[in-house]
């Protein structure tokens, strides 16, 4: 049976009674960390942006979806495209391995409910379709692909957005596989803005939920689409990752190994692969207690230092830098403590930039990923050494410590507790509730977010 027709079988028949109760739990917590880290991101500015594109493309349309933060309506696919501009504003999305898979499906889920008027019971089993799906072959293959200079975020985002969008829109099998297939065809994405600091990574997963979602509404239409796009000789596996396709061993992980799991949470606005690098030097900051640095030392395993992006030193002139950076996240941490979009945006601190030339990356296969090692000398020659070991279960947040996060975020940036309050009640209340409490929490920001 081709992988495709497999996997659809499999997002046709999620559903939320019959899915263990921790997989609906999780899905949950995602939705509360989506919605709550794009309230906190009402005053970055890539959204505008993205809503500019997206009126421009398609208009203002009265029965179309809702513009979060802006109130504007326009196509689901333009709704779609800002929304994930609003998501990924902080970069403190979720992460499941190297994809921000929540940042392209839920405000595209969110549009296309809202338009389409699609039952809420269809919302959770339609996200977790997404998680599984997307998740199933980035951690299968990202460790291929991202050393090639692929981005995982919108090359398994796509499919994850074409088999969340088919699940909520209750296509069949056949119509799933072929959304699949597409998606396979439209994914893709390069990682070179963040060698160079710009933009173009914060539109990236917007396009990634267009084109899942074209990839669905396509299938629904009819497209007649390749069976083994995944396995076949120039398919998706053979095309990205330039190895050949275990079908076997990925459908036996559908259902087993539940890819939602993976997927963790960021405490602070960095890049995934710098939360560990700061957690480090908040503690050795500790430990030093003011005492001057001659140079640090970081050992990290080399699928994050080979990251693109992560050995810059600067100059810096753009947060999208700055995130990035292993040694700037490690020295504004040492100079200022836990960072903020603030500090992110300081480009012209003396004291960070000089120790940013004192810090040195250094790849070593001997530490995990998620861990490093922090390797101090002192001015008197002196040295400290912070290991920090840590897995996905330390960023596997609870729903109680998501909601203590988001609400932390939203008392920074002048949300209203009562926002928070309704992306609550519409996450922990599905199915008995309505996206109307999402709208409603969005409009508390409408005003500050065009």
């Amino acid at each position: 049976m081709p992988l495709a027709t497999t996997i659809a079988r499999f997002v046709a028949a999620l559903d939320t009674d019959s899915l263990p109760g921790a997989v609906v739990e999780k899905a949950r917590v995602c939705l509360l960390n989506g919605y709550g880290i794009a309230l906190g991101g009402h005053a970055t500015p890539y959204a505008p942006v993205a809503r500019t594109a997206a009126l421009a493309l398609h208009g203002e349309r009265p029965d179309g979806a809702t513009m979060l933060g802006d109130g504007r309506k326009t196509s689901v696919p333009g709704a779609a495209l800002a929304g994930s501009a609003l998501f990924h504003g902080r970069a403190q999305e979720d992460t499941c391995g190297a994809a921000h898979l929540g940042a392209i499906m839920i405000p595209m889920l969110t549009a296309l409910m809202e338009a389409g008027r699609y039952p809420a019971d269809r919302l959770l089993p339609a996200l977790v379709a997404g998680y599984e799906v997307g998740g199933l072959f980035e951690t299968a293959y990202a460790p291929k692909t991202t050393p090639a200079g692929l981005r995982a975020s919108p090359l398994y985002g796509t499919l994850a957005a074409a088999a969340a969008a088919a699940r909520l829109m209750g296509l069949d099998e056949d119509r799933i596989a072929a959304a699949l297939a597409n998606a396979a065809s439209f994914a893709g994405g390069i990682l070179q803005s963040f060698d160079d600091g710009t933009d173009e990574w914060r539109y990236q997963v917007g396009v990634a939920g267009v084109n899942g979602l074209t990839a669905a509404q396509l299938a629904a239409a009819g497209s007649v689409s390749a069976p083994h796009a995944f396995e076949g000789r120039t398919g998706f596996v053979r095309a990205f990752a330039r190895v050949d396709c275990d079908v076997e061993a990925l459908a036996a992980r559908l259902g087993e190994a539940w890819s939602i799991h993976r997927v963790t949470f960021k405490p602070y606005p960095v890049c995934a692969f710098n939360q560990t690098p700061v957690t480090a030097a908040l503690t050795l900051r500790e430990t030093l207690a003011g005492r001057p640095l001659r140079s640090v030392r970081v050992r990290m395993n080399p699928y994050e230092t080979g990251y693109a992006g992560m050995d810059a030193k600067g100059p810096f002139s753009t947060i999208s830098g700055t995130l990035m950076s292993i040694p700037f996240c490690i020295a504004l941490t040492l100079v200022h403590g836990v960072p903020s979009m603030k500090a992110m945006t300081t480009y012209d601190d003396d004291a960070v930039n000089r120790l940013v030339g004192r810090i040195d990356l250094v790849p070593d296969e001997g530490v995990q990923r998620l861990c490093c090692v922090i390797e101090a000398t002192l001015e008197d020659g002196s040295a400290l050494v912070q290991e920090q070991v840590m897995t996905t279960e330390n960023y596997n947040f609870s729903w109680d410590e998501v909601e203590a996060l988001v609400r932390r975020i939203g008392g920074e940036t002048g949300v209203p507790a009562d926002a928070y309050d309704r992306i609550a009640g519409f996450a922990r209340g599905l199915p008995d509730t309505s996206v109307g409490e999402v709208l409603a929490a969005f409009a508390h920001i409408g005003a500050t977010g065009r």
